[in-house]
């Protein structure tokens, strides 16, 4: 799934209002022409500090994971040249 992101523009602006993004969630689909087209799925709004503080979570994650993947893969490659 795709996303698309974008700066929230507000109507009313004041001056300590918080910046906001708009995250558009999509994915392609085919119409009945057989041609692919990216259909939203849901829009989220938030503040960008938010957004900001999930996205280096995920990517904390992602780094343990990635972590733990390249250990898994030393012991499969030590197996594979052991003797």
């Amino acid at each position: 799934m795709a996303k698309v992101i974008a700066e929230k523009v507000q109507e009313q602006v004041q001056v300590d209002s918080l910046k906001m993004v708009e995250i558009k969630h999509t994915r392609t689909m085919q119409d009945a022409s057989g041609n692919d087209v990216e259909v939203v799925d849901f829009v989220d709004v938030k503040s960008v500090d938010e957004a900001i503080s999930q996205c280096e979570a995920h990517k904390a994650n992602l780094e343990a994971q990635l972590t733990e993947c390249e250990a898994e893969l030393a012991e499969y490659i030590a197996i594979r040249n052991a003797e």
